[in-house]
């Protein structure tokens, strides 16, 4: 069985193609699936790069999705022949995520989904949305359920909200979707004039380019009408919070999602508090709203902007398009 795997010292030139053992026949609880696709994220970026330290020889990608080759005993969600998608934390079921790092997350802590065949136990994947490719559903179990619970979830979106969107991404293309699915409002920012072209052609109300309006959020406030934002998705972290904040209402919500800028820097806490803002720091989320999400995806339609698609054995070609960041939605491979 193919694999991809990383090794020392850490870099896409030391990403490396390998034979496995098969996973074999599943047991109690478990099910075997045959994977076709992944996406790649930001964090499988940076897990492969060494910037997230991992162990030597481990398997990259969070996201997967195939189809359930065999259940083992005491399976009764899923049969043979199911198309599924994986959870990004298979730990978190539900309620309170039980882990503040990664060392749970397929493709850091633990192998990941680059290879042809995994037998994990059941509650590790769902079933993917009905009539969706398995490319396309690779690409929920990280942005897409990112976006979901940024929005939906935690910053409970309503029709009439509005909705500040960092970037032309995973996350934020699904951010963008999902505003306009449910009536809200979408501001989106980029430093691509042709990507902000592309998002008002997508049902962008309003975009400003950050590069060439560096007091951008203050343009977005002016546009609000000095209201300010609902909802902010944060993807730069801080060389941007600042002026997210100065988008934001008095009571808006940030979701933090990002480190694009770095992963330390000031705040203006006086802005903060004085706004009563609330600064949300968010990484994907559980089981259960991954479910609660897909049914949401089927309700309206929603289906992701694939960017390029790349075989599995080009992985790094595809983290190297990755760190281009030219893509326009989401990057994925396929075995």
């Amino acid at each position: 069985m193919k694999a991809i795997k990383l090794s020392r010292p850490p870099g896409l030139a030391t990403l490396q193609v390998a034979e496995t053992d098969d996973p074999g026949a599943p047991g109690p609880g478990q099910i075997r699936v045959r994977l076709y696709a992944n996406s790649l994220n930001y964090h499988d970026y940076a897990v492969a790069i060494g910037a997230i330290p991992t162990a030597n020889g481990r398997i990259p990608l969070s996201d997967g999705a195939g189809v359930v080759e065999a259940v083992g005993d005491g399976v009764t969600e899923f049969a043979a022949g199911d198309h599924v998608v994986s959870c990004f934390f298979p730990y978190w079921q539900d309620g309170t995520e039980p882990h503040g790092n990664f060392s749970h997350v397929p493709g850091d802590g633990i192998d990941g989904y680059a290879r042809e065949a995994v037998v994990t136990p059941a509650h590790w994947f769902t079933h993917a949305p009905k009539g969706w490719s398995h490319t396309e559903a690779a690409t929920l179990p990280c942005a897409a359920l990112t976006a979901w619970r940024s929005l939906v979830v935690d910053g409970c979106l309503k029709a009439g909200d509005s909705v500040l969107i960092l970037g032309t991404g995973g996350v934020a293309i699904f951010a963008l979707q999902m505003a306009k699915a449910m009536g809200a409002t979408a501001i989106v920012t980029s430093s691509s004039d042709a990507k902000l072209e592309r998002a008002r052609a997508m049902g962008a109300d309003f975009t400003v380019n950050y590069k060439t309006d560096p007091e951008w959020g203050r343009t977005v406030r002016t546009w609000t009408g000095k209201r300010g934002v609902d909802h902010v998705l944060e993807i730069g972290g801080p060389g941007t919070l600042a002026q997210s904040i100065v988008a934001s209402r008095i009571g808006g919500h940030i979701s933090m999602i990002g480190i694009l800028t770095g992963i330390k820097g000031e705040v203006p806490t006086l802005a903060l508090m004085a706004k009563q803002i609330k600064l949300q720091g968010i990484i994907v989320g559980s089981r259960a709203h991954q479910l609660d999400m897909i049914r949401g995806l089927e309700a309206t339609g929603i289906r992701p902007v694939i960017d390029k698609t790349f075989p599995l054995v080009d992985l790094a070609d595809a983290f190297r398009y990755e760190e281009a960041a030219q893509h326009f939605g989401k990057i994925c491979v396929e075995t």
